[in-house]
């Protein structure tokens, strides 16, 4: 399938912005008019400072495009009342206690019946069954789906996607729910804290032992594949001159001999009969060390220590998850400027605090770079972020407690459409995740082309129009809800305005704005009396069914033309 370029997307997209006076340098292709550099070729000397500039609208708003899945107008009137510093604390103050766990969703059906769980109770703890495992499996797809809706304000469903990329399993190699689960409660658990501990903690992971092989790793046939993904993928990375050597694969292999798992407790346990206790010798890339073989209960988690102490004693690793979260949440060229300025006091600061997470991700949302208008609106959004991010803004109702089987089946629309777009959470292509997030030079270029963007906007046209059934109980955007939240939506002009504030980070220019408004409030006319003679109409009797299909036909239209321009795929 042909891949559509960034800088063609947004010149080029079916429903062209002439812009005419950007108010950020965020636009991805050269501009004659005011000689605006393509974001790829900008350069910026803006560092790792606390940002001091002004707090408005513009800066929220790329905050929480950054931070959050979606964003509705609500969120942006909750942290107008804030501070820079107070929105970022608050945003990374996540709720120590887990969600509650998902549900059997599934048993009501005489070919699901599960004869452990009754209906409406967890299956978290329950005997592994194979004929259940694909339903428990979307039952955690769709669960997942529910707590990204939950509008809590804070990082931590963006922190745990970035965690499930980085760490990636896929549920159809590791084949037993309760694993899956027990692996996202962990990412979940420790999105902002000690990364050396997630590390350690991930390796004995039942989930990552299924999915890299650690369960078969024994002294007698030592099993490479975690060992060479701790190194390249989860700590290390692989694109530096200096490297690691297969000889350190190989050790670190034998390291980790013995893991195994128990499918009775759910849980990791270590085999002293599999575990090789010889010395195992690394290169000169970690300065010739030597982890001494030991014997005994503790010997797996002893060796294991001292080879992430090993690793985490090598600056590279602090600076290559450094460039991970900078990709995650500013942009994905890292230019000498950038390494030099951000990358490497980030990595400073991450090891300087016992690589503890949450105090990088601070102090790179509370930066100049952060806010440096360069980087606005510079990024395509993740599929689920698309779908998500639209739902929430438009306040989608979902169904209740009362039908656990009608709220699942919703939420894992969205899953699927979200895989339809490139992005089947819980999922990911292979073990090194999404390639959007380390495909070099195209990154998150990569989700749209010319397969992907048609399936993008799809979503947003049938939630406007169509919506979906399942069980008696209709998903659609109620676009009358919608615009009654912002002031004067009798105002045609302020109404385009608010809803393009939160829809688009590149701003339209008003010539856009006033096509927009003609073609669709004004249904063509001149005067704006059009739309506030028909909207006041329907408000002075909203049970007027007419009064009611003449401002929702115009603001579906209007809706649909607003959701497929260029900039809405941007964040």
């Amino acid at each position: 399938m042909a891949k559509i370029s960034r800088r063609i997307f947004l010149k080029d997209a079916a429903t062209t912005i002439v812009q005419e006076k950007p108010t950020f340098a965020t636009i991805d292709y050269i501009d004659p008019s005011n000689k605006t550099l393509p974001r790829h070729l900008a350069k910026t000397s803006t560092g790792l400072t606390e940002y001091t500039g002004l707090f408005n609208e513009a800066q929220i708003l790329h905050l929480l495009r950054r931070t959050l899945l979606g964003l509705s107008k609500a969120d942006v009137d909750f942290f107008k009342t804030k501070t820079m510093s107070e929105a970022v604390d608050s945003i990374l103050n996540i709720p120590p206690n887990p969600p509650p766990p998902p549900l059997n969703n599934y048993g009501n059906n005489a070919n699901t019946a599960d004869p452990t769980v009754p209906f409406g109770q967890t299956w978290v703890n329950a005997a592994v069954n194979p004929n259940l495992e694909g339903a428990r499996m979307s039952s955690f797809k769709s669960w997942w789906i529910r707590l990204m809706l939950t509008p809590n304000r804070n990082i931590s469903e963006k922190m745990t996607l970035f965690w499930h990329n980085h760490f990636a399993t896929q549920t159809t190699i590791v084949q037993d729910s309760r694993y899956v689960y027990k692996h996202h409660s962990l990412l979940r658990a420790n999105c902002l804290g000690d990364f050396k501990e997630l590390v350690k903690q991930v390796t004995i992971d039942p989930a990552m032992l299924v999915y890299l092989n650690g369960e078969d790793n024994t002294k007698k046939s030592p099993d490479e594949n975690y060992g060479r993904e701790l190194q390249e993928l989860f700590t290390i990375g692989k694109d530096i001159a200096e490297h690691y050597t297969e000889d350190d694969v190989k050790a670190a292999a034998r390291v980790l001999t013995g893991w195994r798992n128990s499918r009775t407790n759910i849980a990791s346990f270590f085999d002293t009969t599999k575990h090789d206790t010889n010395n195992k010798q690394f290169s000169s890339f970690y300065n010739n060390t030597v982890i001494n073989g030991r014997t005994g209960t503790n010997a797996g988690m002893d060796e294991l220590n001292d080879m992430l102490n090993m690793i985490f004693a090598h600056q590279e690793t602090s600076k290559y998850i450094c460039r991970k979260l900078y990709r995650y949440f500013i942009y994905y060229v890292i230019d000498e400027s950038v390494e030099t300025n951000v990358i490497e006091p980030l990595a400073k600061a991450f090891r300087d605090s016992n690589y503890d997470i949450k105090v990088v991700v601070s102090k790179l949302l509370k930066s100049e770079h952060f806010f440096d208008p360069l980087n606005m609106g510079c990024m395509i959004k993740q599929p689920i972020d698309q779908v998500i991010g639209s739902s929430r803004m438009m306040e989608l109702v979902f169904p209740d407690a009362s039908n656990i089987q009608t709220q699942y089946a919703h939420w894992i629309y969205l899953q699927q459409f979200s895989a339809l777009c490139g992005q089947d959470i819980g999922d990911p292509p292979n073990v090194a995740g999404w390639p959007a997030y380390y495909e070099d030079p195209q990154f998150y270029e990569l989700w749209i082309n010319s397969d992907t963007l048609p399936k993008r906007n799809l979503y947003n046209d049938t939630m406007l129009y169509n919506g979906f059934n399942r069980f008696s109980f209709k998903l659609i955007y109620d676009t009358i809800s919608f615009v009654n939240q912002f002031p004067n939506p009798e105002d045609p002009n302020a109404l385009i305005s608010a809803i393009s504030t939160l829809c688009h980070p590149v701003p339209l220019s008003q010539a856009s704005k006033d096509t927009i408004k003609k073609a669709y409030l004004l249904s063509g006319q001149d005067s704006d009396i059009y739309w506030t003679d028909a909207w006041n109409t329907y408000k002075n009797n909203p049970t007027n069914a007419a009064a009611k299909k003449t401002i929702t036909d115009r603001l579906q239209a209007m809706m649909k033309y607003m959701f497929g321009l260029a900039e809405y795929q941007l964040c």
